[in-house]
């Protein structure tokens, strides 16, 4: 059967799954603006972290305002007849577009400035004393040319705040919070370096989450498994890939300090890049 209303909601069609939620695309018939609502059924006592969960990202939502930082508006929960809460929604600004693991190679003067919005806002994420944690393509919704927002604040961590569990994605995750759960700015920024590398080359960085029956990733392993961004892709301009081997360093003291040096690294890039073209237009495609 299809559903077709939810409460003061249409839904226009279907957005993404992930592993404990739906993510739909609707229209609210009061202000008649389309946006995503997220649903998190909540059938037993073990889905209540997803409910704690939700309830972070729509926390974490109200602390960012930053037009690369996808907006998330309210939050509530759906309660059975005889019991406690059964689903969470969601409601989060709707981006058209696609996430960035479904897209082919960008052209390198388009992808800088990409990368750039990126970076300023996760300079504002930190500035608000928020670390995504879990910076990775799939995270990212590029629109039309250089539009693009970062999504998903389910694992973000606030500064100060207890750290129950540390997630991530082991493809983007950092050394340090694979063996010690540490989540700081320099993680972000290797989470960010680990996306970039993904976006320039297709391909990812060696991965730190030892498998069950292999020999566990070391600094040295990594600079011997990890292809340089030039031989994979000649076409990266040299500043380009030495700002992702520097953010990626497994030394955290040798990446960038802050967030805001490698915005501005990406910013003069981006500029440098931009004005060798023949047509700047092209950059909005």
């Amino acid at each position: 059967m299809v559903i077709d209303k939810i409460g003061k909601f249409t839904v226009l069609g279907t957005l993404g799954s992930g592993a404990h939620s739906n993510i739909l695309h609707v229209r609210r018939a009061e202000d008649d603006r389309e946006y995503a609502l997220k649903l998190v059924p909540i059938e037993s006592k073990e889905d209540m972290k997803f409910l704690e969960q939700a309830k972070h990202e729509f926390r974490v939502g109200q602390m960012l305002n930053h037009p690369n930082l996808v907006k998330v508006y309210a939050f509530e929960t759906e309660t059975g007849w005889f019991s406690g809460p059964k689903k969470a929604k969601l409601l989060i600004e709707y981006v058209p577009g696609k996430t960035m693991d479904r897209l082919p190679l960008q052209r390198m003067a388009k992808l800088l400035r990409i990368c750039e919005r990126i970076a300023d806002g996760l300079m504002h994420m930190h500035k608000q004393g928020v670390f995504h944690a879990d910076m990775k393509p799939n995270n990212l919704i590029l629109e039309r040319g250089t539009r693009v927002k970062v999504l998903d604040y389910g694992l973000a961590w606030i500064k100060g705040e207890p750290k129950d569990r540390v997630q991530g994605t082991p493809e983007y995750m950092a050394p340090e919070t694979v063996s010690h759960k540490l989540v700081n700015e320099r993680t972000d920024i290797y989470n960010l370096g680990a996306t970039m590398y993904r976006l320039v080359t297709l391909q990812n960085t060696p991965n730190w989450v030892s498998p069950a029956d292999g020999l566990p990733m070391t600094g040295k392993v990594f600079k011997e498994q990890l292809k340089p961004v030039k031989v994979a892709n000649p076409v990266v301009p040299e500043g380009f890939a030495d700002l992702i081997h520097a953010c990626i360093q497994p030394n955290a003291v040798m990446r960038p300090e802050r967030m805001s040096q490698v915005q501005g690294t990406l910013d003069q890039l981006a500029d440098e890049a931009a004005a060798k073209l023949d047509d700047p237009g092209v950059l909005d495609e």
